[in-house]
C-alpha cells in the first residue's frame, strides 16, 4: 500500500505541472496600448486586427521607413499602423532608398548638424534663422569640420622679415603661406612673440554693440574695461561678452566698461562733445534713451501726447504717439478728427503705445447703461443717462450735415413754471433747477462729449462763437 500510495502521489505531481502551449496571435494593438505586440489573443484589442502568427509576417504591422514631414526625421523598423497613427508617411523600403531622407549639413549659426533638409528647415525655424543646407558635405566629420574652420583666433605669419598677427578665422589663415593658427589666442599674447601689443585704442564693430579694445597692430581684442589695459591674461584670450564688465546691464554712458547691449538701451558710438569721456579710446556705450517734456523714455518706449487739447478732445487736437528710437523722440500722429485714439499702456515699467481706431458711432443709438460701456464692441461712456464717445470725435463742423445731427442729439427742453404772487412778482413753482448756471452746464457737458458741439474752446485756446448762456433761452413768463 504504501508504494501504491507514493506512485499515484507522484503521478499527481507530474498531472499538476503539465501545462499546454497558449497560441500567440499578432495584435494590431494590445488593451495595454502597444502596438504590433506579440501576445495572447485575450490580450488583443478587440477593435483592432488579429491573427495567429508573429507581427513580422503580417501587413499590417510590417517594418518599413516612417517619415515625420514636420520634424524631418526618418525612421527605420516602423510598423506601418504606428507610423499612420502618428500622422507619418510609411514607406515600404529603406531610409538608403527615400530622397527625403537624404542626409547633408545642416548649418544653424556657429553650430552644425548632420540631418535631413527637412530637419533643417524645422531647427532653423526654432532660431528664427535662415536655412543653411548643404549636400556637398556627405559626412558628420566633414560637417562639423565646416564650422571649425570659421572659428577665429590669432593667425601668425612671418612678413618683411618680422613676426606679425592677424585676428581670423582659421578658414582664411590657411590661406596664408606658412601661417600657424591658434584657436581662441589674441594677436596680443606674449607667448605668440609678435610684434602686436595691448593699445589704448577702441572701435566700434559692424554687427556688434559692444565698444572693443584694438592692439598696436590694428586687431579687434576684448571688450573695452579700463581696468583691463595692463592685464596680460585679459589681452591673451578670447572672453565672450558674458565674462566681461558690466555684462546684462546697458553700461550707457560708462567711462570704464563698453559692454553696450542694444535691447538694453545702448550701443557703441563715437564719443563726441557732451558725453561722458571715456577712460581710454574715442568710443563709449551711447546711451539710447530719449528726454521728452523732462521725462526720460528708454530706447524702444512709445507713448501718447499728453496735453490740453487731446486730454479735453477739444476741436482741432489730435492724437500722437510717440517713439523713444536711437535716443530720438519722433512724434507718429493718429488719424486726423480723433477718428484714431492713442492709447497707452505700462509693463513693468515700460511703457507702450499704439493708434486704434475710435468706435465711437453707435453710441447715441445705445439705451442701456451696460450696452453703452460694453468696451469689446464701442468705446462710449454713460453721462447724464446718455451714451456718448469716450473719445469724442471732431468733425468740420463748418460744414453742417452730419455734425449738425449729431450735435442735435444734445439738445434739450425743460419747462419752468412761474406763478404771480398777489403783492407783484413772480415765484418758480417747477423745474427752477432748469434756470441755474448748473443745470446750463450740465446740458453743454452732454454736447462737448457728442464731439465739436456745445460751447467750447480749441485746442489753441480760443474760445467759439458762443458762450453756455448762448445755449439757454426763455420766452414769455
Amino acid at each position: 500500500m504504501k508504494k501504491t500510495f507514493i506512485l499515484i502521489f507522484f503521478g499527481i505531481l507530474l498531472a499538476g505541472t503539465f501545462v499546454v502551449a497558449e497560441t500567440s496571435y499578432c495584435c494590431e494593438k494590445t488593451t495595454s496600448g502597444a502596438w504590433c505586440q506579440n501576445a495572447p489573443g485575450n490580450d488583443c484589442n478587440s477593435g483592432f486586427r488579429k491573427v495567429p502568427t508573429s507581427c513580422e509576417s503580417t501587413s499590417y504591422c510590417k517594418l518599413g521607413t516612417c517619415i515625420d514631414s514636420e520634424e524631418g526625421t526618418c525612421l527605420e523598423n516602423t510598423p506601418q499602423k504606428v507610423c499612420e497613427e502618428n500622422t507619418g508617411v510609411w514607406y515600404d523600403k529603406s531610409s538608403d532608398e527615400i530622397p527625403q531622407c537624404g542626409l547633408g549639413c545642416c548649418i544653424v549659426g556657429d553650430q552644425a548638424a548632420f540631418v535631413t533638409q527637412t530637419r533643417c528647415k524645422r531647427i532653423s525655424a526654432l532660431y528664427g534663422l535662415n536655412t543653411n543646407f548643404r549636400t556637398d558635405l556627405s559626412s558628420e566629420i566633414q560637417c562639423i569640420a565646416s564650422i571649425t574652420s570659421e572659428v577665429k583666433g590669432a593667425c601668425v605669419f612671418e612678413k618683411d622679415f618680422e613676426k606679425t598677427c592677424l585676428f581670423e578665422t582659421k578658414k582664411k589663415c590657411s590661406e596664408i603661406s606658412n601661417s600657424s593658427f591658434y584657436e581662441g589666442a589674441l594677436c596680443s599674447d606674449e607667448s605668440l612673440g609678435t610684434n602686436c601689443g595691448p593699445s589704448k585704442k577702441t572701435t566700434c564693430v559692424d554687427g556688434r554693440d559692444e565698444v572693443y579694445f584694438l592692439d598696436t597692430c590694428g586687431n579687434i581684442a576684448n571688450v573695452y574695461d579700463s581696468s583691463k589695459i595692463n592685464d596680460k591674461e585679459y589681452w591673451s584670450k578670447v572672453k565672450d561678452v558674458s565674462e566681461s564688465c558690466g555684462y546684462s546691464s546697458s553700461n550707457a554712458d560708462s567711462s570704464s566698461c563698453g559692454n553696450c547691449d542694444y535691447y538694453l538701451g545702448s550701443t557703441c558710438k563715437a564719443y563726441s562733445s557732451g558725453d561722458k569721456k571715456p577712460a581710454y579710446g574715442d568710443n563709449i556705450c551711447k546711451d539710447l534713451s530719449c528726454e521728452y517734456e523732462g521725462k526720460t523714455y528708454q530706447h524702444g518706449e512709445t507713448w501718447c501726447a499728453v496735453n490740453k487739447g487731446i486730454t479735453n478732445n477739444l476741436p482741432g487736437s489730435r492724437h500722437f504717439r510717440l517713439v523713444c528710437y536711437n535716443g530720438d523722440a519722433t512724434i507718429e500722429p493718429c488719424a486726423d478728427f480723433r477718428q484714431e485714439a492713442c492709447l497707452e499702456s505700462d509693463i513693468d515699467g515700460f511703457s507702450t503705445a499704439a493708434c486704434r481706431v475710435n468706435r465711437w458711432q453707435d453710441c447715441t443709438s445705445q439705451s442701456n447703461q451696460k450696452d453703452c460701456e460694453n468696451q469689446d464692441r464701442r468705446d462710449c461712456r454713460w453721462v447724464e443717462n446718455k451714451c456718448v464717445a469716450k473719445y469724442s470725435p471732431g468733425f468740420d463742423f463748418w460744414k453742417g450735415g452730419d455734425s449738425e445731427s449729431i450735435c442735435s442729439i444734445g439738445s434739450a427742453q425743460c419747462v419752468v413754471k412761474f406763478e404771480k404772487k398777489i403783492l407783484g412778482g413772480k415765484e418758480c413753482v417747477e423745474n427752477c433747477d432748469c434756470i441755474s448756471d448748473a443745470w446750463t452746464a450740465k446740458m453743454n457737458n452732454i454736447c462737448i462729449a457728442l464731439g465739436d458741439c456745445g460751447s467750447k474752446t480749441n485746442y489753441l485756446g480760443y474760445a467759439g462763437y458762443h458762450d453756455e448762456k448762448a445755449v439757454y433761452s426763455g420766452s414769455g413768463e
